[in-house]
């Protein structure tokens, strides 16, 4: 209210301007006005003024707007002015554009009171989140814009409001699916500003599917060739991402990296590029570096990691790499990209060392890049980029440090000359004539040798020929030559950096580098010397140097002991003097900022001093040298005991580890083999339960049959005795054989007597053909006729009695057939369950001791009855196959006795129409002894067939 007042009184010492007394009027319109249409009138004509008088309208009329928002909610028209008015008067985009720089403070102050007299009632906040929930378009989008200027101008204090406010923030992600893209887009503007520096916020918009939304959007605008849509979005998440653990880890665990990979999918013609592209794709890079930076948790980092390899993201950032006509800015920050990507992470590391630039012939992309590194023509960022992608790609990979070292021991160096190795590159680097080749290479070299000693002690072998004629020399003693020659600061400082980190926890190249008598003077004195302040960053690190040649010495050479170094420094520079020389460089501003963070970012060359993996180096050694310093000589011996003592005690350690170690997997093997014994136990007891309850069911089973044997002995008296059965079967067997082969036989003459009614037809059929001859011979063949008619009818019921017979036995035989299949199933249960029990039974005998002599009494009292059901079983076997054969032998008799019973119809019907053809033609039958002699005949050999 102060601020009112204060504003109120200025314009009051002097004439009113014009634009006062209309809003003043206008404002009392829309207090008193009982119409809507004028409210609204009203109200649009503040919203006209508030842009030219937007103090004024400020401070009368924003009470009013508040009151109008909250009473007149049903007229979505009179809203939207008031909305749109507030906008006006608290933004500070619009007076920002038409200010100028003296008078932007002012305006900033402005919208940030307007801000503070808004949010001062908490309702107001919520009202507005009301309101932006409405879906028309004149209330939503000027709502989202007051609310997002609220945000810009007193952002903490909003969110807490927003926070707190029940599902305010789920209100607001409510805009990110609106089909406006106007409203969709000022969302995503909102939600930037409500998730700045707000964690808890950040966690509730990212649990509301923020991340499904977004790429969405991103993918729906054409990814990294969209408009600034995207690059909106991308900041977003940006917001939702950076130091952030949660995010970051729902973001991984939705499977929304694999959704990134799209977006670097670059063609062959890289020309061209707009300047929203290249935004956006920076802004992506920087969304991958978001999810492995070197701060963030290291299991974060290296699910990421591993994640992005398995999706294909690294291998597309590597085509990017090697890609051909990309913008310089988009390949530096793709190199920082995959440095950290590949940071720590052995197969990220290991496929890295595998890419291949597009060249003729091939050349790793190590090479390459190292190629760009000690190139002093190409851009400064760039050098340093490639730099970190060296360090990330040696950070913790022993084996690419190996690979590296090994280019340049003789035994691998290439003697053709045809390519060039990255040793090569690196030697090449640290003797140029450019001082941030210099730096470069020797920060390279040492990352090559960080925590190696095995290394260390190999790249003592390298031999560098200097000039044609001179002897070789080693690339140590190399680097103190180059050392004592003057060159630049920053030459030297590279060269001391890597000397340290070379010499330090390695013996073997302490004594090689005290062997050489130059390097100790020269060392003493450079400390020793009163320099300017450039000089001194090379004095504290010439001590650091002779500190650990002392710290880490062994005592071989006698002239160098670590006594004689001490008292050298003693009477040379002073301890003092030294410990406050050693001091220099952990107090320099260079070193301060080089400890910050893995990445070396520096506003000019001049100021690449410091690595930072050396800071880690001089943090640790510092202490321990200034304590080495004053020892005395009995406190050295003291201390290389107490070294002594440490290393049994650590080879002590390492046995029992060992002996540990070995302890723990016998253990782990014998609690597997008490886990399957325990599961083999529970299942042989469960088999033993099982078994147990099959036996008592075996048990009743038997007492069961027993019953039954009893009735079925008492209810079939005649067929007691199981051998007396099996010998009526075998009898029956016989008769039922004998009685097949007589029906056979019979079966037989029905056939011959069918053929010689055949043969008779046949001569009837002759003699009606020589009908015509003669009357005499006419007469004689129809009383012959008739005569083997009679005989033909009588023959005609001896068949029919015959098969009558036959019938009868077929149904005797079918009886018979159904006693004995019903004293085959009578049989049949108890052999089967007599059989299974005896199995039964002696399966458990060696199990269930307790039940064994039950089961031998059971076994014994069955013994018996098992034999006689053996053999009856195998009877009836028997007996059921021939009875099987027997009805099929009697279907087919039966079968062919009804055809002969048809045949012989038939016969009877020619005869019959014979004889009545005979008699139509008159022909006389007088012949009759011929034809009785020949009708005898015929009977003679039917009766010779018969016999």
């Amino acid at each position: 209210m102060n601020f009112l007042r204060g504003v109120m009184g200025g314009p009051s010492a002097g004439p009113q301007p014009s634009g006062a007394d209309t809003i003043q009027k206008l404002c009392d319109r829309v207090a008193s006005s009982t119409l809507l249409d004028d409210r609204r009138d009203a109200v649009r004509a503040l919203k006209s003024l508030s842009k030219k008088y937007r103090l004024e309208v400020g401070i009368q009329a924003m009470e009013h707007l508040i009151h109008v928002l909250q009473t007149d909610r049903s007229d979505s028209e009179i809203i939207g002015y008031a909305l749109d008015t507030l906008y006006n008067v608290i933004s500070n985009d619009l007076e920002e554009e038409e200010q100028e720089e003296n008078s932007a403070k002012q305006v900033d102050d402005l919208g940030s009171q307007f801000t503070e007299i808004f949010i001062k009632q908490q309702e107001n906040v919520t009202l507005l989140l009301t309101l932006v929930e409405e879906f028309d378009f004149h209330v939503r989008w000027p709502g989202v814009k007051l609310l997002t200027s609220l945000l810009k101008q007193q952002g903490p204090q909003v969110q807490q409001i927003i926070l707190v406010s029940p599902m305010g923030v789920s209100r607001l992600m409510d805009l990110l699916a609106d089909s406006r893209e106007v409203i969709r887009n000022d969302g995503v503007l909102l939600l930037q500003q409500l998730t700045k520096s707000n964690a808890a916020i950040q966690k509730i918009v990212a649990f509301e599917n923020a991340f499904e939304r977004l790429l969405d959007i991103i993918t729906e605008e054409g990814n990294s060739d969209g408009g600034i849509v995207v690059e909106d979005c991308l900041l977003l998440l940006q917001n939702l991402l950076k130091n952030n653990n949660s995010n970051q880890n729902f973001f991984k665990e939705g499977s929304y990296i694999q959704r990134m990979k799209p977006w670097f999918e670059v063609g062959d013609d890289n020309c061209g590029w707009s300047a929203q592209k290249v935004t956006n794709l920076h802004l992506m890079l920087q969304l991958v570096r978001v999810l492995v930076s070197p701060t963030n948790p290291p299991g974060a980092t290296s699910s990421c990691q591993k994640a992005m390899f398995h999706c294909g993201l690294l291998q597309q950032l590597c085509t990017i790499l090697m890609a051909t006509g990309v913008p310089a800015d988009i390949l530096t920050e793709t190199i920082n990209t995959v440095s950290e990507v590949i940071r720590g992470c052995q197969t990220n590391q290991d496929y890295f060392a595998s890419v291949n630039a597009p060249s003729n012939p091939p050349r790793p992309a190590i090479v390459v890049l190292l190629m760009s590194m000690v190139n002093e023509r190409q851009p400064f960022v760039l050098r340093c980029a490639v730099l970190y992608c060296f360090q990330c790609f040696l950070y913790k990979n022993q084996k690419g440090q190996g690979e590296i070292v090994s280019t340049l021991l003789p035994s691998t160096i290439d003697a053709t000359g045809n390519s060039v190795s990255a040793g090569q590159l690196l030697c090449g680097g640290l003797f140029s004539t450019d001082s941030l080749s210099n730096w470069c290479a020797a920060v390279a070299l040492a990352h090559a040798l960080q925590e190696n000693a095995t290394l260390k002690e190999q790249l003592l072998r390298v031999q560098l020929a200097t000039s044609i004629g001179n002897p070789p020399v080693s690339l140590l003693q190399q680097c103190t030559n180059i050392l004592s020659q003057g060159s630049k600061v920053q030459t030297r400082v590279g060269l001391l950096m890597l000397l340290c980190t070379w010499l330090s926890n390695c013996s073997i190249a302490v004594t090689h580098f005290l062997h050489n008598p130059a390097n100790v003077p020269f060392l003493t004195g450079q400390i020793a010397e009163n320099l300017g302040e450039e000089e001194q960053l090379v004095q504290g690190l010439c001590a650091l140097l002779l500190g650990i040649s002392i710290y880490y010495n062994d005592n071989s050479l006698e002239n160098y002991r670590k006594e004689k170094l001490k008292q050298l420094i003693e009477k040379r520079i002073g301890r003092e003097n030294f410990i406050e020389k050693l001091g220099f460089i952990s107090k320099h501003e260079l070193y301060s900022r080089a400890a910050q963070k893995p990445q070396p970012s520096f506003s000019s060359p001049d100021h690449m001093m410091f690595d930072h993996e050396f800071t880690k180096l001089v943090k640790e050694l510092e202490g321990v040298i200034s304590k080495a310093i004053y020892k005395s000589s009995e406190e050295d011996k003291k201390e290389e005991e107490v070294k002594k003592t440490l290393e049994q005690h650590d080879n002590i350690v390492t046995h029992y580890k060992k002996v540990i170690r070995e302890q723990d997997q016998e253990l782990e093997e014998l609690k597997q083999r008490i886990n399957t014994l325990t599961s083999q136990n529970e299942q042989l007891q469960a088999t033993v339960t099982q078994q147990v309850s099959q036996i008592q069911q075996h048990k009743d089973q038997y007492n069961l049959l027993k019953v039954q044997l009893g009735k079925d002995t008492q209810h079939h008296n005649s067929h007691s005795d199981t051998l007396q059965m099996n010998g009526i079967q075998t009898e029956e067997v016989s008769k039922l054989k004998e009685e097949l082969e007589e029906w056979k036989n019979k079966h037989e003459l029905l056939q011959g007597q069918l053929r010689e009614k055949d043969s008779v037809i046949e001569k009837l059929k002759s003699s009606q053909l020589a009908m015509g001859t003669t009357e005499q011979t006419s007469e004689t063949s129809k009383s012959g006729g008739l005569e083997h008619n009679n005989e033909l009818q009588k023959e005609l019921e001896m068949l029919r009695s015959q098969i009558q017979l036959q019938s009868a036995e077929i149904s005797k035989l079918q009886m018979e057939n159904q006693k004995l299949q019903a004293m085959n199933t009578t049989a049949d249960p108890v052999l089967g369950d007599s059989g299974a029990t005896a199995a039964t039974s002696s399966e458990l005998e060696q199990e269930i001791k307790e039940l064994k002599s039950e089961v031998n009494a059971l076994s014994d009292e069955k013994e018996s009855l098992k034999q006689h059901l053996d053999s009856s079983s195998s009877t009836v076997a028997i007996l059921q196959d021939e009875k099987s054969k027997l009805q099929r032998e009697v279907a087919e008799s039966k079968k062919e006795q009804d055809d002969l019973l048809v045949l012989l119809a038939d016969q009877d019907q020619k005869i019959s129409a014979l004889k009545i053809k005979l008699k139509d033609l008159g022909v006389p039958v007088e012949d009759e002894d011929d034809t009785e002699s020949g009708d005898q005949g015929d009977e003679d050999e039917d009766e010779e067939e018969q016999d």
